[in-house]
């Protein structure tokens, strides 16, 4: 029998209500918002309690703990939960991603998008489901910096298209340091505008973390990455 704890209780309540709020406050209907928890270097416990709270839709960004958690929770009764990687990719940890994943945000350059469509057709083309994948841009003028330039973005959206087993839906970005989040999710809502005349159907704008998921709401996120604000700290890595 699992335990929750009820702070978890109440920060994941208090999440839900401010949600609601920004989303109200936007004109816009709270269940068109998707709240994925990130649950980085925390223990497959937490996502058992979150399990029991209701959360469907977990995110991780790193393919040996996602994969550690799936193979961990395959037996779970619990209604099956929605794995979000929402790492940085490398082409060579595709095919782990695909098998633990539903979804992947950070689709940034053609290679990234062939190794996931590789591995999707590795076991035959109709084998496997489609994988909901999302266009990861760079909102800062740093090259460094995870996401696709803006100018390239319906050059690689149309290379996307392309790809037999892979399903856009639409754009993902992380608001740079130093710059007001509403400017950058403003942005972003353009970029996601522009995504549309390549593929009208990819309306996912993931963005928003625990501290600016209001303002990302207000431009028309649809899918939140939040940590902290419901898990609590990280536990110390050994």
């Amino acid at each position: 029998m699992v335990v929750v704890d009820p702070l978890l209780a109440g920060r994941l309540a208090d999440v839900d209500a401010r949600i609601d709020d920004a989303a109200r406050r936007a004109g816009r209907d709270p269940g068109d918002v998707t709240r994925i928890v990130v649950t980085k270097f925390h223990p497959v416990s937490l996502i058992e309690e979150l399990a029991v709270l209701g959360v469907r839709d977990v995110g991780e960004n790193r393919q040996q703990e996602l994969s550690g958690k799936v193979a961990e929770l395959h037996s779970m009764r619990e209604p099956p939960l929605r794995w979000h990687f929402i790492g940085q990719a490398q082409a060579n940890k595709a095919r782990a991603i695909r098998a633990a994943a539903s979804v992947v945000h950070s689709i940034d350059r053609e290679r990234i998008a062939d190794a996931f469509d590789a591995a999707g057709q590795a076991d035959g083309v109709d084998a496997a489901p489609l994988l909901d994948v999302l266009i990861q841009v760079n909102l800062t003028d740093d090259p460094a910096r995870g996401g696709v330039r803006p100018d390239e973005l319906e050059a690689l959206a149309t290379h996307v298209r392309g790809c037999r087993t892979l399903a856009l839906r639409g754009v993902m970005a992380v608001a740079p340091l130093g710059e007001e989040p509403a400017a950058a999710f403003a942005r972003l809502a353009g970029y996601s505008e522009r995504l549309r005349t390549v593929a009208p159907d990819a309306d996912w704008i993931s963005a928003g973390m625990t501290a600016d998921f209001p303002a990302a709401i207000s431009y028309g996120a649809t899918h939140l990455r939040i940590g902290s604000a419901i898990t609590g700290p990280r536990p110390a890595r050994d």
